[in-house]
């Protein structure tokens, strides 16, 4: 599975995954195709964009393709614990 087909096979989950790991794929994501985080962390009551702030933050350094060949195996793990 390639990158590009992960993220359509994410979609067709049938149980939707747990807070933690919808961080995790969307940093992995933004790691894979954009590369380190830009601008500044949303502040103020913006929880949950300074949560995928710090998620992505958290991948500083890591290259795309590291991040992309992380996500595909999450992709992965996922579909085989959905029973796809």
């Amino acid at each position: 599975m390639n990158f590009e087909q992960a993220q359509q096979e994410v979609n067709t989950l049938s149980k939707k995954p747990g807070n933690d790991v919808l961080l995790k794929l969307y940093a992995l994501y933004k790691q894979g195709s954009v590369g380190d985080v830009e601008g500044k962390r949303p502040g103020g009551f913006d929880f949950v964009g300074g949560a995928k702030y710090d998620a992505w933050a958290g991948l500083k350094g890591k290259t795309q393709e590291q991040a992309q060949q992380e996500y595909v195996a999450l992709v992965e793990e996922l579909k085989a614990k959905d029973g796809q």
